[in-house]
């Protein structure tokens, strides 16, 4: 009787999708990391704060999280004597992104071949970080 059980070293992790950080897979963390990567300069916690449409108490501990992670940068000071924070992606916080992205990618191809509905030229364009 043969074990069904046993994969193949082919199929072995296949689907493990090992590339899909939890660190940036949550829903307001990619928001926030899909803002800041579109936004190289960065943006203002409001300005983040209303793309993401997260509160300040979300906003604040995502971004907590994501600077304790190297992802993100975030600096506090003042302009016009009123306080202000700026939020920026780093280089490795994009290096990663760029990273997850094209794993996502390829769960969104995998899925679509399984289904049988791949659209020709859609997918697996590939991101840089350039």
């Amino acid at each position: 009787m043969a074990n069904t059980k046993h994969k193949t070293d082919e199929s072995a992790g296949r689907f493990a999708y090992e590339g899909l950080e939890r660190l940036i897979h949550e829903k307001a963390r990619l928001s926030i990391m899909t803002s800041l990567a579109a936004h190289p300069t960065g943006l203002v916690f409001n300005d983040l704060k209303e793309c993401c449409s997260l509160t300040d108490g979300n906003l604040s501990r995502h971004l907590q999280v994501l600077n304790e992670g190297g992802l993100v940068e975030v600096w506090k000071g003042f302009q016009n004597n009123r306080p202000q924070t700026l939020c920026r992606i780093t280089e490795e916080g994009r290096k990663r992104f760029v990273e997850y992205v094209n794993v996502l990618e390829s769960v969104v191809a995998d899925a679509l071949a399984a289904a049988g509905t791949v659209p020709s030229g859609k997918l697996n364009r590939g991101l840089s970080t350039a």
